[in-house]
């Protein structure tokens, strides 16, 4: 990342936050925000779903294996996982002991197993194998909410949609693009101010700006590209050479989270379960 990037000069993004003092209109906030969103696809050219994934029924499981642990984690899980169980069939027919092993290093590792077994029988039971493509029938499966719904449509049949986990709803209600809390409303207030056709890119970039600059308890305002469209500029550390060392995964020079990254991804690709970070 150039210097350039790394952080807007400070009396830019000073005025501003003077300009600001005033109410924001709704036609304001949607140009502000549509801005942020071309500017996250300049910095991430490459943002991407950050499971690895080979179909729709890989994506869907490491989707809710993610609950509650990082995709790094599940990541480094389910090669042995998928490599036991592949199909649906497969995973219906698993011993839950067996399942609960393989995927213990993700936590809540029973309640995780109790949902994959039903789901993977609804798909053998009810969709003959198959992962449903439709968001009406995604939901009807154990352990699958409307966020899950959307990451497997989004990602592995192309439907847009956005989703809404921890990092997207911290962030938007950070940029003021809405103050819901619900992640419904959340939802359906962000798919209002952009075309259905970003809907999940906006997601993956966003999810990608909230794990490697805008974190929660210290956001590295100071190395970060989008300050002055920020109106929380200013709640993270502001000095750029402070900020530099708080960002994470390739910003920072470290491994990503996907064993298999995307050809296109700058980082480094992270580490089996057990095997030392590179």
């Amino acid at each position: 990342m150039s210097a350039e990037a790394l952080g807007p000069p400070e009396g830019k993004v000073s005025a501003k936050k003077a300009q600001s003092a005033r109410p924001e209109s709704r036609l304001a906030m949607v140009r502000r925000a549509r801005r942020i969103n071309r500017e996250l696809a300049e910095i991430y050219p490459y943002a991407h779903p950050e499971l690895d994934f080979r179909n729709p029924f890989e994506l869907l499981v490491a989707t809710v294996l993610s609950a509650q642990t990082t995709d790094l984690r599940v990541n480094q899980t389910t090669p042995a996982l998928f490599a036991a169980y592949p199909t649906p069939e497969d995973m219906a027919a698993a011993a839950p002991e067996h399942l609960e092993e393989l995927i213990r290093p993700t936590g809540f590792f029973r309640a995780k197993s109790r949902s994959l077994l039903g789901l993977s029988k609804a798909l053998r039971d009810d969709f003959g194998g198959e992962v449903p493509g439709r968001i009406e029938d995604l939901v009807t499966l154990p352990g699958v909410g409307r966020k899950t719904a959307n990451v497997v449509l989004g990602n592995a049949f192309g439907v847009p949609g956005i989703t809404v986990d921890t990092h997207f709803g911290r962030l938007v209600r950070r940029w003021k693009w809405t103050e819901q809390e619900d992640p419904e409303k959340v939802e359906a207030e962000i798919c209002a101010i952009f075309p259905k056709s970003e809907w999940t890119m906006l997601s993956h970039r966003v999810v990608f700006h909230g794990r490697r600059i805008c974190h929660s308890r210290k956001p590295a305002c100071g190395a970060c590209p989008i300050a002055p469209l920020c109106p929380a500029y200013g709640e993270g550390e502001t000095d750029p050479e402070k900020a530099k060392k708080l960002l994470k995964y390739e910003k920072g020079g470290q491994p990503g989270q996907r064993l298999t990254p995307p050809p296109d991804y700058p980082g480094l690709p992270a580490p089996p379960l057990g095997a030392p970070a590179p």
